[in-house]
């Protein structure tokens, strides 16, 4: 379980505070598909930053499986089993995509295994199993191998910030088989088969939560305007 007290992030911005987040509290179960969704600005990304351990909030505690890791850095919060895989996938020249699912998983895969985790993601693992993980890749093929090699990760906690970024020809059906429920998972996004596919629904406005809990009924209150409402035309962060 990962639960969030009181978590507050206060900026500078033009020689003024800017509250990103509001004092948020929240508990994000094991074993839970939970989909975080808002307007543009409205603290998605940054919460999960938070737990990530990329952003010290301004006051406020973390705390994951019982343990506070508020003060620990990202590798610790790593080796605890929490993963996270980036809106804007970081690429690597040099380094090829199997190289990548060694280092995610820890061991020298051989080739077949190391495939098994491409075509989880629904691509050709022979046209990119030796390829390097650069910026020749398209975003949706950068996209796609980031999820592989998350998915790849030992771990416990997976955090995906917008995972259907770029890859809009990719059915979404597959991309939420990928979320199985043995494990937790907290994913950002405002696609709404994305979000119907969600245990909970977190709801950010304002850097504050306006509505948490069961999936099924906070799509009720939200479906038929969350484009508009959620995440406008140009997506939401």
């Amino acid at each position: 379980m990962i639960e969030l007290k009181n978590i507050t992030y206060i900026v500078q911005e033009r020689g003024q505070d800017k509250v990103v987040l509001d004092n948020v509290s929240c508990v994000f179960d094991d074993k839970c598909v939970t989909a975080i969704t808002g307007h543009n600005g409205s603290g998605k990304s940054t919460l999960t930053k938070i737990i990530m351990g990329m952003i010290t909030p301004t006051s406020g505690r973390v705390s994951i499986d019982g343990v506070d890791v508020t003060d620990m850095t990202i590798d610790e919060r790593a080796r605890m089993g929490v993963n996270y895989a980036f809106q804007q996938p970081i690429t690597f020249r040099g380094i090829t995509v199997k190289d990548l699912i060694d280092i995610a998983t820890g061991e020298n895969n051989s080739v077949p295994k190391a495939c098994d985790y491409l075509s989880k993601v629904g691509i050709c693992a022979k046209e990119y199993i030796d390829r390097d993980f650069d910026k020749t890749l398209s975003g949706g093929e950068q996209k796609r191998i980031e999820l592989a090699l998350s998915l790849a990760k030992k771990g416990k906690y997976f955090i995906f910030d917008e995972p259907e970024a770029g890859i809009d020809l990719w059915s979404f059906d597959r991309l939420n088989s990928l979320f199985d429920r043995q494990k937790s998972y907290i994913v950002v996004s405002h696609q709404e088969k994305l979000l119907n596919h969600a245990d909970k629904i977190l709801v950010m406005k304002d850097g504050k939560i306006s509505d948490y809990g069961d999936g099924k009924k906070i799509m009720k209150s939200i479906k038929g305007f969350a484009c508009a409402k959620i995440g406008g035309k140009d997506g939401a962060r």
